[in-house]
């Protein structure tokens, strides 16, 4: 596959599995900075393919095929995610975007060698899933976002959900990674802003944040 069937395959992916709006041409052309007609004409390619399900109109669907061949994407940038956090004193934001380009020229025999280095992780360091050679995840997502948290309550960060650098140095400088402990102290219905306790410390966040963040 292309880089650039690759990344459509993946977008629409996650679109639906991260609930990041609709899958029409012209929201994943806004997700992929590409204009509304290149992803136009990328859907009905990959249609030809039987890679996705494309109506005029309509949400795009992946195919069963489409959908075995996002996973296989993102298995191997969450197995260099994984990766590179392990060996190096990067960001998350870091080891993302060096994942970005490293996993469209990984091999599935280089994937599996990372698996078996990295003695077969299941969650990348965001908390993201990784699947396993066979394009299936063998784990199941029992979180939730921070905004629908109850009050009163610890919970353990289970997902960071961003591609953001300002997110992530925030995260960073305030303790919040993965399966670190949270007290929900209060949650702002009005504003959607949750005040949270975390190593002692309160922090109010706002929705933005609070949508981003999942917890267990």
């Amino acid at each position: 596959m292309s880089v650039a069937t690759e990344n459509f395959l993946k977008a629409i992916y996650h679109s639906k599995h991260r609930h990041l709006g609709d899958t029409k041409p012209g929201t994943i052309a806004k997700r992929l900075d590409i204009s509304n007609a290149a992803a136009t004409d990328m859907a009905r390619k990959l249609a030809k393919k039987e890679l996705i399900v494309y109506e005029k109109y309509k949400e795009l669907v992946l195919t069963e095929k489409g959908e075995r061949m996002a996973l296989k994407v993102l298995r191997k940038h969450r197995l260099w995610e994984a990766f590179l956090f392990k060996l190096f004193d990067i960001s998350l934001h870091e080891i993302h975007r060096e994942a970005e380009l490293l996993e469209h020229e990984t091999s599935d025999f280089m994937a599996d060698k990372i698996d078996e280095y990295l003695g077969h992780p299941l969650f990348d360091p965001h908390g993201d899933p990784i699947p396993d050679a066979n394009g299936v995840i063998k784990t199941k997502d029992t979180s939730t976002v921070l905004s629908e948290a109850e009050e009163g309550k610890e919970y353990r960060i289970s997902r960071l959900i961003s591609m953001d650098k300002e997110f992530f140095d925030f995260c960073s400088e305030n303790g919040l990674h993965n399966r670190a402990k949270v007290f929900i102290k209060k949650q702002y219905a009005s504003t959607g802003m949750t005040q949270i306790v975390i190593d002692g410390q309160t922090l109010l966040l706002h929705k933005e944040f609070t949508k981003i963040i999942y917890v267990n």
